[in-house]
Formats: C-alpha cells, structure tokens, sequence
C-alpha cells in the first residue's frame, strides 16, 4: 500500500478498547457507503478490539457563505434554506445526543439520499429526517441552530487539514498508547487489509467473533444494502439477493429500490 503514513493522536480518549479509528468521511459521497460496508463487517467480526469516530471531511468552497446566510434562519423562521455544509452539521447536531442517535441520524440521511426521497441539503428536510430517526427533535432542532454543532463540524475540518486528508475515505488507526503514532490509510481496500492492520497493531493473533444470522444482522442494522449482506457474509451478490428475496416473501423485511442502488430495510410490525 502507497496511501499509508503515520501520524501522531490529536489527544488521548477514555477508552477501554486498545485501538481507537478515525474514520474521515463525506456523509453523501458514495465510498462512504462502501467504508460503512467494510466498517459493519469489522465491527461484527473484531469491534472487542476497537472503538471508533466518523470525521467530517465534507468538501466545501465557503463556510463564511453559510453563516451569512443561516444567521438567524436555523431557529424556525425560514425553514427552504439550503446548502452542502447543512448536512453535516446536522450530522454534528444529532452526535450531541449520542454515538448512536448520531448513527441513527446519518444512515438514514443516507437513506434519502440514495433512494432520492429527500432533497438532503435543505434545512427542512433534515429535520424530517430527524424525525423519522427517533431522536429528541426538540433538543436536535435547537443543537442544529447551536454554536456547538457548528464547532464541531469546523473541527472535524481541521483535524482533516491537521492529518493532511487528502482523499476520502480515509481511516487512521490510533493505539491506546498516545505516544504511539497512528497510521494512515488513504482511500479503500480489500478488508483483509484492514483485519492485517488491527492484527499488527494488537501484535498478537486476534480473535475473530462469529458472524450473526440474517435476522440479527438486521435486528442490528435496520437498513442494509445487497453488497452490505454480500460483503459481510462473503457471498455473491446474487447469493445475497436470493437471500433477502426469501425473508422478503417471509415479510420480514422489504425492499426499498432506487435507479442506483436497493436497500433492504427490516419490516416493524
């Protein structure tokens, strides 16, 4: 690999788990989904060895054009505004209630952006999609307008420029040691390579959880795409839609098609 370097921690984080990743995405570019994909399988085989954090690293040509023209507007009393940076900093918004509710928030922006339900970039349709997320609306609409989630996004910026992201995505593989530096490797590539990477950095042989059934994968992601099941369980993409068809037909789950791309969501009764 020629996209991979080392670098030093921004700052210690609490965590119990020996290795920590920074993993640098735009929320509604396409690889982000192929990193999800990649992520959800190390999760659910090796996540005992590690926790992780979403960077931002949306490409933006002006934020100062964005705080002119929101100042004032995120409160109510204009609700059409639109702009790239808003879902983002929605994005930033829902993290303020959590690792999950931001998780929640962001899988189904991406949802409405694949399936093109939502035009994702208006003010308007992030808090519908806040919502539909079952996070604490009130609290998101009021962080949404907030100094904070602004900041935070502006943050996830600069420890972009900071690590010199240069392409996204991106993951940086933190130690628990702090004076250990981490690695960085830029862009995407097979997962045995990300496996041999947590591998090096435990220094020993890892263990490797058994993969859950189709039933609990989508008790643990609602919303899953034919390569997500493919990737994850390394089967075709035609063995992964025979699958989905069969719990399909089962009704416990349903199929949400678009002209790029089908989402399997599981069913609530």
């Amino acid at each position: 690999m020629n996209n991979v370097q080392l670098l030093s921690k921004p700052a210690p984080t609490s965590t119990i788990k020996p290795i920590e990743l920074y993993i640098f995405i735009d929320p509604l570019c396409k690889k982000a989904l192929n990193m999800q994909t990649m992520l959800r399988k190390l999760q659910l085989e090796y996540e005992h060895y590690f926790t992780w954090r979403y960077i931002l690293s949306t490409k933006l040509t002006s934020l100062n054009t964005l705080g002119r023209r929101t100042k004032g507007c995120l409160t109510g009393a204009e609700l059409d505004i639109t702009h790239p940076a808003l879902p983002s900093i929605a994005v930033k918004a829902a993290e303020l209630q959590g690792k999950r509710a931001s998780a929640r928030f962001l899988l189904k922006l991406q949802e409405h952006a694949l399936l093109k339900t939502k035009e994702v970039t208006s003010y308007s349709a992030l808090i519908e999609i806040a919502k539909e997320s079952n996070i604490d609306i009130d609290e998101f609409i009021s962080d949404f307008g907030s100094k904070e989630a602004a900041r935070a996004f502006q943050c996830d910026l600069h420890i972009t420029r900071e690590m010199e992201i240069d392409e996204v995505p991106s993951i940086v593989f933190f130690s628990e040691c702090i004076e250990d530096e981490g690695l960085k490797v830029s862009g995407m590539y097979d997962y045995e390579v990300y496996v041999h990477i947590l591998q090096e950095m435990m220094n020993d042989e890892i263990i490797c959880n058994p993969l859950p059934s189709f039933d609990e994968l989508f008790t643990r992601y609602h919303t899953l795409t034919t390569n997500d099941v493919a990737t994850i369980y390394s089967i075709s993409i035609q063995e992964a839609e025979r699958e989905l068809k069969k719990r399909m037909l089962q009704q416990k789950i349903e199929r949400l098609p678009s002209e790029e791309i089908t989402l399997w969501r599981r069913k609530t009764h």
